[in-house]
């Protein structure tokens, strides 16, 4: 028989081991749970480093601050100083991180904009936590064979908005490509972070240089902040620069 390994993070403790003693004792399951986003992500690299790779998450929609609670049949672990992860942070990582595993994300009700935040984090799922059992054994296999489960009455308000959300992205494209590769990097290094000191020492040009780049950008990109302008990059998929590494545009290019 082959066997389904399925991670619960909740940090609700009653919850989160409730589901997973359910979970537990279906015949084709093996089933961990974890209380926090990081507890999660070390649950997933320690299983990855022991060959035994769980196949699917469910993740609370709504993670954040643990409650206090008695424990149940299955263990949970517990945060640590890493911090909180949101849930849809977490789909985020894990898709990264552990591209094989499916998740599905739980919610205490519908939400069409988070849902589709869900799905375009990388998630193959939307369920209501107080489905029944048999509910979400199906959606756990469904995904498993690369199936997308979301509640019907969801269905229009998510395709509504990942229109808007392509409609957006498209237009965030374009905005960065009409910068030039110099202004490109200088939004790269916004995007990472950096201040204008910083970006003038790592990209070797003058304080007042990055200034004009900087302002040259927000120009062509329609905003008036650095925040929007990192907003509007990350719509467009531009991720930060290296910081590892030295620009590959020429010290000379001003």
């Amino acid at each position: 028989m082959v066997r389904i390994r399925v991670l619960v993070v909740d940090d609700h403790r009653i919850f989160a081991e409730s589901l997973a003693a359910a979970l537990a004792a279906e015949p084709d399951v093996d089933v961990s749970a974890a209380g926090s986003g990081p507890a999660a992500l070390r649950c997933l690299d320690r299983a990855a480093a022991d060959g035994r790779r769980f196949d699917v998450m469910l993740v609370d929609a709504d993670l954040g601050g643990n409650l206090p609670g008695p424990r149940l049949a299955v263990p949970v672990q517990e945060a640590d100083k890493d911090g909180l992860v949101d849930g849809i942070s977490l789909v985020t990582g894990v898709r990264s991180g552990h591209p094989g595993v499916k998740t599905v994300v739980l919610a205490e009700k519908d939400d069409p904009r988070r849902a589709a935040l869900a799905l375009g984090a990388g998630a193959s799922g939307w369920v209501a936590k107080d489905c029944s059992l048999s509910r979400l054994l199906t959606v756990i296999r469904g995904v498993l064979r690369d199936e997308t489960h979301l509640p019907p009455a969801l269905l229009t308000g998510v395709l509504r908005e990942l229109t808007a959300a392509r409609k957006h992205r498209t237009e965030s494209e374009r905005l960065v490509e009409s910068l030039t590769p110099r202004e490109r990097e200088v939004l790269r290094c916004m995007v990472a972070g950096l201040g204008r000191k910083a970006v003038a020492e790592r990209l070797f040009l003058s304080p007042h240089t990055v200034r004009t780049h900087m302002q040259n950008v927000l120009g062509k990109l329609g905003v008036h902040s650095t925040l929007a302008a990192v907003a509007l990059a990350r719509r467009a998929g531009v991720g930060p620069a290296d910081l590892g590494s030295v620009s590959l545009v020429s010290a000379g290019s001003r």
